[in-house]
């Protein structure tokens, strides 16, 4: 069964190597593509940015603009497909301020060949597939596949930035495991895994797909809940702390045991100028719970 054609951007502002460029791509032989011509700065970008191609050829230089710029741009607008460059241009300087823009290889127009153009596309792809394992990698808890700290805290940041400057609410909650010492004490390491690991889908399972939910500690977790205010933040912490009790975990062969969880929740602009604020007071409310026979939810005062 044929493979469907992989979906290439072309953005090139010189119709001769427009054609030229379709028919190497044409004469590949290992692989099928489907070009979309861009032929200017402004509608290669907005393409681009949609994130619906395989991979990008970009010209060096697009009329009084160039392509650096173009994928400068994208890339800092979180744009990941792979791009080539293509030029006429052989010198090591272009080579390197390709390179250091974040372009994923540079071909000289003069020296393309089906074979040569092909290969580097296919090498672009895996280059690009290796990149976002590494990004989610650095980004993702190893256990459970939710945010980790570090991505937490930035995303935090981000967030609490935002909702400062248009005045929009956001809402954050901090959830602990009840007596997981216990867990893994009694069932061994592994149990206690699997236990966190059922513990984070419970949690993303019962969150909008806006909201974001990150492991940020041993037994901690965290919820941030995007437009939410406080009194909703709070339904929804006492929503996670009835379904977590309600969910019985299996551990093992034939062990099912109980687990509950503890919640603190703060909301944005009432709790907190910063997110090290707005964290703290999350805390607090979350040590509250815990002081308080553990089990609920408390919102912060």
């Amino acid at each position: 069964m044929p493979t469907s054609p992989q979906r290439v951007l072309l953005i090139e502002d010189d119709r001769l190597q427009v054609r030229v460029t379709e028919q190497l791509l044409a004469n590949a032989r290992m692989e099928r593509f489907e070009v979309d011509w861009a032929p200017t700065f402004e509608d290669g970008l907005q393409k681009l940015l949609t994130g619906g191609y395989a991979a990008c050829l970009l010209d060096f230089q697009l009329g009084e603009r160039d392509g650096l710029e173009l994928l400068r741009e994208a890339r800092a607008k979180g744009n990941d497909t792979p791009v080539i460059f293509l030029t006429a241009d052989s010198s090591e300087k272009v080579d390197a301020a390709a390179m250091e823009a974040g372009a994923s290889d540079y071909l000289v127009k003069g020296e393309i060949t089906p074979r040569v153009l092909e290969r580097s596309i296919r090498y672009s792809l895996k280059l690009g597939e290796a990149m976002r394992e590494l990004r989610r990698l650095a980004t993702r808890d190893a256990l459970t596949g939710l945010l980790n700290r570090r991505a937490f805290d930035a995303l935090l940041a981000e967030e609490v930035d935002r909702a400062r400057r248009f005045g929009h609410p956001l809402a954050l909650i901090i959830l602990d495991l009840d007596h997981f010492k216990i867990v893994n004490d009694t069932y061994g390491h592994p149990s206690g895994d699997a236990v966190l690991a059922t513990a984070a889908r419970v949690l993303e399972s019962e969150v909008r797909t806006i909201d974001r939910v990150a492991r940020i500690g041993g037994e901690e977790f965290a919820v941030l809940l995007m437009e939410t205010e406080a009194k909703d933040a709070f339904f929804v912490a006492r929503r996670l702390v009835d379904v977590m009790r309600g969910k019985p975990m299996t551990i093992g062969k034939n062990t099912t045991i109980t687990v509950t969880i503890s919640a603190g929740v703060a909301a944005l602009p009432r709790y907190g100028e910063s997110e090290a604020a707005f964290l703290a007071e999350a805390d607090k409310a979350l040590y509250t719970a815990k002081n308080g026979g553990r089990d609920r939810a408390v919102l912060a005062s």
